[in-house]
């Protein structure tokens, strides 16, 4: 009896053993829940963002995955980026290729002032490039910025330069020099003989934040018996609507014959301000399509609901918009029936908008080189709630693009620009001021009001083998961009 109750102890601690084994294996077989961190507030904006507004969402993949709309799917593709630049790129359709112009920064302040032309500048424009294969570079100034410290320090168009703090500008050196200080000395030169020598003038500026006017000029020139205006107009921008408006106010008081409009740094800006200067231009037609927009799918349905067919569509106007600080304001028109325009491989956006959109009305020629080819638009996107009120919790903004625009005829999608009508370059080591009707692409312009024939220019630049290392229109805040506002809801 004893060897017996012995066996069924041990026996029954084994089968006890047993089963506690099959219970653990069995917990063991069940699997752990994984739990998805919610993503960040920044990477949930830019990918809610681009899906309800960029023009190419239905190009981007990953803004359609079905898979996406259960939530923990889409945060832990968020969550793979830590970078919200990357994110914001790798969402875009051929960045850099195709799409060149959206972008995103970490404080929305940043596009609250490159649309009010706000920004650290010593204030001129300029363009850097070397004689044949020598590596040393020199800089021609294009224009200055009023009120700058560029023009304070008396520089002026023509202006060519070659030494930074007593340095010469090199190919290697340039960036260094030109856009890591914040003060610098500029020591100026001369051309004699196609050989370029120091002036022994120079000028120290510092830079400060500044809002660029971009009415460079404005004057009414006497050609062959006709009053002619001519207007250099360097950027979109709507806190200059009642200047520009009283510059053709002065125009249309004159009476000009024919208008010149000089747009060769003109890289865009505010399609409003592009309408107004339209009217200006042809007349106060408020009947006649202007531009039409275009948007995704999925949004032009929504506009369309929401605001009608007719907010694709802008007019021409008679009214410059009341804002916060001005009245509405009538529109100062001239009514031409044929325009000159002024363009350069920096003139875009807004610019090329403003050309097709005036081309189904009026006779509209081109002098210079082709265009920068941008028929797309933008408009800033925040992190709005529901009720209109930003996220608090970071400043991140985008301007991804949003639009495409056509004219009343349809066109756009001018990818490689507009064609000029008299093709001739800008003579960059002869830059003569504004308005001197000998500077070479005025003079073409005027020479076709004359009735003369387009002569051969020789130019300065190509005498000296001028070679173009960089171009300052390049690195302004947000080069080359247009953007609407009419439903930004900042």
């Amino acid at each position: 009896m004893g060897k017996t109750y012995k066996y069924l102890i041990r026996f029954s601690s084994l089968l006890i053993l047993l089963i506690v084994l099959v219970h653990c294996k069995k917990e063991s077989l069940t699997p752990t829940p994984v739990v998805i961190k919610e993503a960040t507030d920044v990477n949930k904006f830019i990918y809610n963002g681009l899906k309800d507004y960029y023009l190419w969402v239905d190009q981007i993949q990953n803004l359609n995955a079905p898979k996406f709309s259960v939530k923990d799917s889409l945060n832990a593709f968020l969550n793979i980026y830590t970078d919200p630049n990357k994110l914001f790129t790798d969402l875009l359709y051929k960045y850099k290729t195709v799409d060149k112009w959206s972008f995103i920064v970490d404080d929305s302040k940043i596009i609250d002032n490159w649309i009010q032309g706000i920004s650290e500048t010593m204030g001129f424009d300029f363009m850097l490039a070397r004689i044949g294969a020598s590596d040393n570079v020199f800089g021609f100034v294009r224009y200055v910025y009023k009120g700058s410290p560029a023009e304070k320090a008396g520089m002026k168009r023509g202006d060519l330069f070659m030494q930074v703090d007593d340095q010469q500008l090199t190919v290697a050196n340039y960036q260094t020099l030109l856009f890591t200080k914040v003060t610098y000395k500029l020591t100026f030169a001369f051309v004699t003989n196609n050989v370029i020598y120091l002036n022994g003038k120079s000028a120290t500026m510092t830079a400060i934040q500044m809002q660029e006017n971009p009415i460079q000029l404005d004057t009414i020139l006497n050609i062959n018996n006709l009053k002619v205006g001519y207007l250099v107009y360097n950027g979109f921008t709507a806190d200059f609507d009642l200047q520009l408006n009283d510059v053709f106010k002065r125009f249309k008081d004159a009476a000009i014959d024919k208008l010149v409009l000089d747009l060769r740094y003109n890289g865009g800006g505010s399609v409003q301000s592009a309408k107004y200067l339209a009217s200006m231009i042809y007349g106060t037609a408020t009947s006649k399509v202007f531009l039409k927009s275009m948007y995704n799918t999925g949004l032009q349905a929504a506009f369309v609901k929401e605001y009608g067919e007719t907010s694709l569509i802008e007019n021409f106007t008679d009214k410059i918009a009341k804002t916060a600080t001005t009245a509405e304001t009538p529109v100062n028109t001239v009514n031409m029936t044929k325009l000159y325009v002024i363009t350069s491989d920096n003139t875009a956006s807004a610019s090329e908008l403003l050309i097709n959109g005036l081309k189904p009305y009026l006779q509209v020629f081109n002098v210079g080189i082709n265009t920068a080819g941008k028929y797309v638009g933008s408009f800033t996107i925040k992190d709005w709630d529901a009720n209109g009120n930003v996220n608090p919790s970071h400043k991140w903004a985008m301007q991804p693009i949003v639009v495409k625009i056509a004219n009343s005829q349809g066109v756009s999608d001018y990818v490689d620009g507009l064609v000029p009508d008299f093709v001739i370059e800008e003579d960059i080591a002869n830059l003569i001021p504004f308005g001197n009707q000998n500077e070479t692409l005025l003079k073409v312009a005027l020479n076709s009001i004359k009735g003369l024939p387009l002569s051969s220019f020789t130019l300065k630049s190509k005498e000296l083998g001028l070679k173009k290392v960089f171009d300052s229109q390049d690195i302004r805040p947000f080069s080359k961009q247009m953007f609407i506002n009419k439903f930004n809801r900042n």
